[in-house]
C-alpha cells in the first residue's frame, strides 16, 4: 500500500493534523488507530474545561473529540481502527497489523507520529511493600469509573497531583469514596491551578506537598499507606510518617511520550521532553517524519494540542507537496528556569510561536528572549508554575542563520 501521509494515533492529535493537511490539499492520507474508535484519551475524560481556547466554550472530553472526529467523517479522511503500528523505518515503511487486514506494509511520503503519552507505573517509583490489589495509575481508575461503572475502592490516597489525580480526586468524591490526601513529592503542585481549586479546595480535600508514600501496607488487599515528609532533596525525613488507612491507592505521577515507534525510526529524542527534537512545523530530524500532541512534549490543555497538530499537518502537505524554503539554521537554548522549548530547533525565516515550561514556581518575573547579547523580545509574568505550559511568539526579523536564541526567566 501507497500512501502520501500517514498519521499514526486517532486522538486529538491525529485528526486536527488531518484535518489541516486535508484542507491544504492532501487527499492520499490514512489515519491509524489501535483502539476501537477515534478520540484517544478524551474518550474516558467526561469532566468539562476542553475547548475554552479552541471553541470559545466548556466542552466535555467527548464532546470536544466528537468535533473533530465529526469533521474526518465529513471530510471523508480514511482510517483503519483497531490497527497496531508495529514499526517505522527510517524510509517511512510502516508495518502495522488489525483483524482485517493481518500484518500489512504502508509506504509514506510522509508521517505525522501523534501516539500520545502513557502514564508512570508503580514499578519507576520503587516504593517499599507487597504488591496487594488496590493500586492503580489515575488514568485506570479513570477508564474504570467513567467507561466500565466500576469503583476501585472506597477510601483513596492519591499520590502525585498531575491533572488527571486532581480530576479523580474529585471524580472519587463525587461517586461516595473517601479521598484521605493528595499526596505531592515536589514543593508545588503539577496540575492546573483551576484544577486545584474546583477539585481539592472546593471539596475539602488535603494537598500535602513536599510528601511522598514510603510504604504500602496489606498483602492481599491494600489495607494503608504511610506517608512521610521529604527535605529539598526528596529523601523522606525520618520521624514525620503518617498511617493511613485505605484500601486504593491512586498514582499520577507523571506521563511519558509513547516513543517506542520514534526509536524504530531512528528519530532523535530530546532528554527533557522525552519526545522528537523538532522544528518550527515539527518535523524531527529526518525529513518527512512529523511528531506532534503529547507524544512531542506532555500538554496539559487539548486545546494546545490541536494547535500544535495544525501546525504539524500544514508542515506535512507542504512537504509532500515539494514546497521550497529558505532554509535556515537557529538553534534554542535555555537558562535552566526554562526547562525546555518546543521547537528546539527553528529552519525557516518565519514568525514562529515557542512554547515551554519552567523548572520550579516564579512571582513577577520577566520571560527574556536574546540573541547576541541583543534582546529580541520580554514579556512580563506575574506567575510561571511548572504544571501550566508557556508560549511567546519570536517574530521572523529575529532569526539569524548560525545565531542561538537564549530563553530566561529574568527577577527570579
Amino acid at each position: 500500500m501507497k500512501k502520501d501521509l500517514v498519521i499514526i494515533g486517532g486522538g486529538p492529535a491525529g485528526m486536527s493534523a488531518a484535518i489541516a493537511a486535508y484542507e491544504a490539499g492532501v487527499r492520499d492520507m490514512l489515519i491509524l488507530e489501535r483502539d476501537g474508535a477515534l478520540g484517544g484519551i478524551l474518550q474516558q475524560c467526561i469532566h468539562n474545561g476542553f475547548g475554552l481556547h479552541k471553541f470559545g466554550e466548556e466542552l466535555t472530553g467527548p464532546e470536544y473529540a466528537w468535533r473533530y472526529e465529526k469533521q474526518v467523517k465529513e471530510l471523508g479522511i480514511p482510517y483503519k481502527l483497531c490497527t497496531m503500528v508495529l514499526s517505522v523505518s527510517e524510509d517511512k515503511v510502516i508495518t502495522a497489523t488489525n483483524p482485517q487486514d493481518g500484518v500489512f506494509e504502508i509506504e509514506a511520503k510522509a508521517i505525522i507520529l501523534a501516539m500520545g503519552c502513557r502514564e508512570r507505573p508503580k514499578g519507576a517509583l520503587n516504593i517499599a511493600g507487597e504488591r496487594p490489589a488496590g493500586i492503580y495509575s489515575a488514568g485506570m481508575a479513570q477508564k474504570l469509573v467513567n467507561m466500565m461503572g466500576y469503583m476501585p475502592g472506597k477510601d483513596v490516597v492519591i499520590l502525585g497531583s498531575g491533572d488527571i489525580g486532581l480530576i479523580m480526586a474529585r471524580r472519587m468524591t463525587l461517586e461516595g469514596a473517601k479521598v484521605h490526601a493528595v499526596c505531592e513529592l515536589m514543593p508545588y503542585s503539577g496540575g492546573l491551578a483551576r484544577n486545584i481549586e474546583q477539585c481539592l479546595n472546593d471539596f475539602g480535600i488535603p494537598l500535602k506537598l513536599s510528601h511522598t508514600v514510603v510504604k504500602i501496607h496489606g498483602k492481599e488487599r491494600l489495607s494503608g499507606v504511610t506517608i512521610a515528609k521529604v527535605d529539598e532533596r526528596r529523601r523522606p525525613i525520618e520521624g514525620t510518617e503518617e498511617y493511613i488507612p485505605c484500601d486504593t491507592l491512586l498514582l499520577s505521577v507523571g506521563l511519558i511520550p509513547e516513543n517506542e515507534l520514534s526509536k524504530t525510526a531512528g528519530v532523535s529524542l530530546d532528554r527533557m521532553t522525552n519526545g522528537a527534537v523538532v522544528d518550527q512545523d515539527r518535523e524531527t530530524e529526518i525529513p518527512g517524519i512529523f511528531s506532534c500532541g503529547n507524544v512531542l512534549h506532555v500538554h496539559d490543555l487539548v486545546d494546545y494540542v490541536s494547535e500544535e497538530a495544525e501546525i504539524a499537518g500544514l508542515g506535512a502537505a507542504a512537504y509532500i507537496a515539494g514546497e521550497e524554503k529558505k532554509e535556515i539554521s537557529v538553534f534554542l537554548r535555555t537558562d535552566g528556569k526554562i526547562r525546555y522549548t518546543v521547537p528546539q530547533r527553528i529552519t525557516a525565516e518565519k514568525d514562529v510561536r515557542v512554547y515551554f515550561r519552567v523548572a520550579d514556581v516564579y512571582r513577577d518575573v520577566t520571560v527574556k528572549v536574546s540573541c547576541d547579547g541583543g534582546t529580541v523580545l520580554s514579556k512580563k509574568k506575574q506567575k510561571l508554575a511548572p504544571g501550566e505550559m508557556e508560549c511567546v511568539t519570536v517574530p521572523a526579523s529575529a532569526l539569524e542563520d548560525g545565531r542561538e536564541l537564549y530563553f530566561e526567566v529574568e527577577g527570579a
